[in-house]
Parts: C-alpha cells; sequence; structure tokens
C-alpha cells in the first residue's frame, strides 16, 4: 500500500509553472526597545478558570521573545511561555510587568 498520507505534505506547494521558486519565511529584525509597543492584559479564556497576563505585540525574532518571556518569568517568580508573538505569565502580574518594561526602556499600554 503506498503511503499517502495528507500531513505529511502540509505546506507544499505544487506548481507547473518551470520558474516557480518557494517563498522561504525569513524573520524579521527586532525592532529597538524604544520602538516596541507592547499590550498588556489579563485572560481567562481557555485555560480552565486561571487567570494570566498576556504581553502582546513584540516585533522581532523568536529568540528575542523566548529571552524577553524568560526574563519576565525570573523577575516574577512564576511560570508561563513565549509563542506566536506573545508572552504568557501566570497569575495577575499587569502591574509588576508594566513596571519592568518601562524600566527596560519598552512602551507599554
Amino acid at each position: 500500500m503506498k503511503n499517502n498520507d495528507w500531513k505529511s505534505r502540509l505546506g507544499i506547494v505544487y506548481s507547473t509553472h518551470p520558474e516557480y521558486k518557494y517563498d522561504i519565511y525569513e524573520e524579521q529584525e527586532t525592532l529597538p526597545k524604544e520602538k516596541q509597543l507592547l499590550r498588556i492584559s489579563l485572560s481567562t479564556k481557555n485555560r480552565g478558570g486561571k487567570t494570566v497576563t498576556l504581553i502582546a505585540g513584540f516585533a522581532g525574532k523568536a529568540d528575542d521573545l523566548e529571552a524577553l518571556g524568560k526574563f519576565l518569568k525570573v523577575k516574577c517568580g512564576t511560570g508561563g511561555s513565549a509563542k506566536d508573538g506573545e508572552i504568557i505569565i501566570q497569575g495577575d502580574f499587569r502591574q509588576k510587568v508594566a513596571e519592568i518594561l518601562k524600566k527596560e526602556g519598552y512602551k507599554v499600554k
């Protein structure tokens, strides 16, 4: 039997044009701290009633987002994650996160 698993082909585009080239996604450069506008909010949606602090609006490389997320988690003394341009901090740390980010040079809303 032929292996015809459609999941292994996700993201592949077929073209009959002989000069077709795949578009390669390039990460955008991380903006300087002064030009970043980060939005802090509180969320309980899809989290089993648990409260998390969301930091959205980061523009830059995934490694820089991970580093900022780790820095905030250490400063707040709690867990969380950083992915898809958002940093999630477990618990209600809106004020503390805003103070930390302002001290680091970020614009906070």
